[in-house]
């Protein structure tokens, strides 16, 4: 991410209306190394690839927000693979970390990672270091520090199902769980932070608190989300693209000042869910519009969303969510030319 950009998102945060409005999608695997014409294998394992498939996006829409910018990262594997989860890595498909805790009794003996050296994580490092002089030559500079939220990486550990039941069944295990993973992810965010010193934002993804009753959230979400957002960092970013009328209100408490949701509330229910604190990114239906949508549609639905909006500050537009699989070029143009209209 540039200067520039960078200053646009402080910009926007503060409340200012910008001309043209500001675009930002978070980008990642499940999209970018296709979009590009190359495997998901190849994007994981090899720096050169990895690297040239951001330049190409970044140089081909200069004018768009690609959050976090330069993501490293082995997809839902990367948390998880500090723990000792198994993972899958098919040849040009979303990697799948495996169920490691297959009973309650698998949390008293869960090891707290290093994150220097345990899983994947000394390679998400150390291909952003070794990669550190050419971003800054393009102009670019490492902005966030990523993890996945504490709920999120709980259910890979132990699967969906099984952890929301341990949360109702057995409250005291769940919050031992949490406590241990929140410590990790605290400490990963700091490594983060230590290694790359133009960060000065954090990224956190967790969907899991979108399927909690507010009782549930506020007992084993709030406290921990605030924990890692505790730090002295300009932008605080929480992506959840499942339900988040129980949790949206919570977070100028949490600290968050920037939020991507998913597309079944609207940014003006959102903006007064949070009392119109937080800058929203979002949000049009990423597959069934940005991905699947004709050109005509996705102007329509673009068109429609900025009119919608009694406010238009503090907003970044987007769609619902990261980026899907299968968005084309010309359909980020077409959104980009919707917003501008």
């Amino acid at each position: 991410m540039t200067d520039r950009q960078w200053e646009i998102l402080k910009s926007v945060i503060k409340g200012e209306i910008l001309n043209p409005f500001p675009v930002g999608f978070i980008i990642d695997s499940p999209w970018l190394p296709n979009w590009c014409g190359i495997r998901i294998l190849d994007y994981f394992s090899n720096d050169e690839l990895w690297f040239d498939a951001n330049m190409k996006v970044l140089t081909k829409f200069p004018d768009v927000i690609f959050l976090p910018g330069f993501w490293s990262e082995f997809g839902m594997c990367t948390e998880p693979s500090a723990f000792g989860v198994r993972c899958t890595f098919p040849s040009n498909e979303f990697p799948h970390p495996h169920k490691l805790i297959q009973s309650v009794d698998g949390i008293d003996s869960l090891p707290l990672p290093n994150p220097r050296t345990d899983g994947l994580l000394p390679f998400v490092l150390n291909r952003l270091k070794l990669a550190q002089s050419k971003i800054e030559k393009a102009g670019h500079k490492i902005r966030f520090a990523v993890a996945r939220g504490p709920l999120n990486v709980a259910s890979f550990l132990m699967g969906s199902t099984e952890f929301l039941t341990t949360m109702m069944m057995q409250p005291e295990k769940t919050e031992e769980l949490l406590k241990k993973i929140t410590a990790f992810l605290k400490d990963w965010l700091h490594l983060q932070m230590e290694t790359f010193p133009s960060i000065d934002g954090i990224f956190l993804l967790d969907d899991i608190i979108g399927f909690l009753g507010e009782t549930e959230f506020c007992t084993f979400g709030l406290p921990f989300f605030k924990e890692l957002f505790d730090a002295n960092v300009s932008l605080k970013l929480l992506h959840n693209d499942a339900p988040c009328k129980v949790s949206a209100p919570y977070l100028p408490e949490i600290g968050v000042n920037m939020f991507n949701m998913g597309f079944d509330v609207t940014l003006n229910e959102v903006k007064q869910l949070t009392q119109n604190e937080v800058t929203l990114i979002g949000n049009i239906p990423p597959r069934d519009v940005l991905a699947s949508g004709d050109i005509a549609k996705i102007t329509k639905t673009t068109v429609d969303l900025v009119d919608s909006l009694k406010d238009k500050s503090k907003v970044i537009f987007s769609c619902g969510g990261g980026m899907p699989p299968g968005v084309s070029t010309e359909s980020i143009t077409a959104f980009i030319n919707a917003t501008r209209k």
